[in-house]
């Protein structure tokens, strides 16, 4: 096979140096193109006499695309090529556009890109085809495609054959995938869609859109080990952002009471099928608001972009039925667990839930057993993500698992000054997690502005980093400035695009949905 592809690459490199020979430039500069292969299939009518066919000859359009089929009769050639709309058929006669061009035909093959000018009308079998009156090479392709083909048996069953199929291929030559799979440009125009509808719920209830630094000297708005780089002049270690939470918060602090931002996030982690180190995220805050303000607007977004995309709210995700119509199911964590388990995890020791873990097989990080809070929160990831298919809240969450989030309200300041100091009680924030399909698809929270408990919850996950816990947040003194400046009550809101991408486009692995994934390099 490798041996066969160098031969079709030398060939190439031959013509190439052949249509140099005839004077002709395989690489101009640009191409005007008047029209697009799909226009020109939906709005072709049949001429209503040979009058008209006559006169529809002199109507000029002109194309460009990939050549994706060719077969040559002589004198006559019948190709195919798609632009990034559709696929239409040329029919290109010798004695037409001249002794020279019809040479340079020749020497085309499959990925080769030309532009066409021609008039349009129907073949004798039925297809709509651009009948040219003259060519022009644009792009002479070195590298040979996959030539996929399709065969439609007797009971109506399409068999592919030659498929670019290799999936670890596909996503390192993206660019071929795009090209040979159908289908494969169908999931990205979707998403962005579906980006395009969460953009526009929040701009309808006055959310603007922001930017914040790619580059931080602290990272922080989230538990995840960073990617570490160097700036050079500033001879001073930079992280990759693995959150833009904080600096969202800045702005509200600032005066801005509604903003969000779509970023790239980078977490130094794992990559499976719906991690990847590098995803998009969209964030929003809101002033004056909290996470039941954010529950509807994150409901809403999903259901908007799932209309955007399918037209309703139902769709079918690798053969389980989900309805994403709002309003969602809300639960609270320690319900959920006792849903389950039948635990009353709130009644119990820490160390009667460690060994009922223990007990039944259930993986547990023992870095956390020094926390209650995160053992509970650990016993529901572990029992009850699985049961979660179709969309649900699951909120209030333990304290431990955040340091950005307020208490309950239902908590006065003297209660939870006596909790703090029994290590068996458990303080919930007001925090929630949206589950779809088994998966969190986000994290949102009513926003802690309380400047001096701030500090201590930055406080004890350094204490937690140094007693060995790997994903903990660091302390952040300006952002805690920001807060004594004075937030208001906010809530805010962290969606993870890329799932909801794959949710809402039926695809199994987060690389499917991601144009060019991380990938190990190739051995050479």
């Amino acid at each position: 096979m490798v041996n066969e592809q160098n031969e079709l690459i030398k060939r190439r490199f031959e013509e190439l140096e052949e249509i140099k020979k005839l004077g002709v430039n395989p690489y101009p500069h640009r191409y005007d193109v008047t029209h697009k292969a799909a226009e020109l299939i939906k709005n072709f009518t049949d001429p209503k006499d040979e009058a008209e066919t006559e006169a529809r000859k002199s109507v000029i359009v002109s194309i460009a695309g990939r050549i994706s089929a060719i077969r040559r009769m002589g004198k006559a050639t019948f190709c195919h090529i798609k632009d990034d709309t559709d696929r239409i058929q040329l029919y290109i006669k010798k004695d037409e556009v001249g002794e020279t061009p019809y040479a340079i035909l020749k020497m085309l093959d499959i990925g080769d890109i030309i532009g066409i000018k021609g008039f349009v009308f129907r073949t004798k079998t039925g297809e709509i085809s651009v009948h040219c009156v003259s060519f022009e090479l644009l792009t002479k392709s070195m590298f040979p495609l996959p030539v996929v083909k399709e065969e439609i048996t007797e009971t109506g069953e399409k068999i592919v054959h030659d498929a670019f199929a290799d999936v670890e291929l596909r996503y390192r030559q993206r660019y071929i995938d795009l090209i040979v799979n159908e289908g494969v440009k169908e999931t990205f125009l979707n998403r962005t869609k579906i980006i395009k509808s969460i953009r526009s719920t929040l701009e309808k209830y006055g959310f603007l859109e922001v930017e914040t630094p790619t580059l931080q000297s602290i990272y922080g708005g989230a538990n995840a080990r960073p990617f570490v780089t160097h700036h050079n002049a500033l001879d001073i270690p930079l992280y990759l952002r693995i959150s833009n939470e904080l600096f969202l918060k800045r702005l509200i602090v600032g005066g801005f009471s509604r903003v969000f931002e779509f970023v790239k996030d980078f977490r130094n982690e794992g990559i499976d099928r719906t991690h990847n180190p590098e995803f998009t995220q969209v964030e929003w805050y809101q002033a004056y608001g909290d996470y039941n303000d954010s529950m509807k607007l994150f409901e809403e977004a999903v259901e908007q972009a799932c209309i955007a995309v399918h037209g309703g709210t139902k769709i079918n995700y690798q053969g389980t039925e989900l309805d994403l119509k709002a309003p969602w199911k809300r639960i609270r964590m320690v319900d959920a667990i006792k849903e389950k388990t039948g635990l009353d995890v709130l009644s119990m020791k820490k160390d009667e839930i460690i060994l009922y873990m223990k007990q039944n097989g259930i993986e547990f990080d023992t870095k956390l057993s020094h926390s209650k809070g995160l053992v509970i929160a650990s016993l529901f990831e572990e029992t009850c993500e699985e049961d979660l298919i179709q969309p649900s809240f699951v909120v209030d969450h333990p304290i431990d698992t955040t340091p950005l989030c307020k208490p309950l309200r239902e908590y006065s300041i003297r209660q939870l000054e006596e909790m703090r100091k029994d290590p068996e009680q458990v303080i919930f924030v007001e925090r929630f997690e949206p589950y779809i399909n088994k998966w969190e698809v986000g994290n949102a929270y009513t926003e802690l502005n309380d400047p001096i408990l701030q500090r201590r919850l930055f406080e004890d996950q350094v204490e937690r980093g140094r007693g060995g816990e790997e994903e903990t947040h660091p302390m952040d003194d300006d952002f805690i400035r920001a807060i004594e400046v004075g937030m208001p009550p906010t809530t805010g809101v962290g969606m993870g695009v890329d799932r909801i991408v794959m949710l809402l486009t039926n695809s199994v692995n987060i690389r499917d949905v991601l144009l060019f994934p991380l990938m190990k390099p190739q051995e050479k």
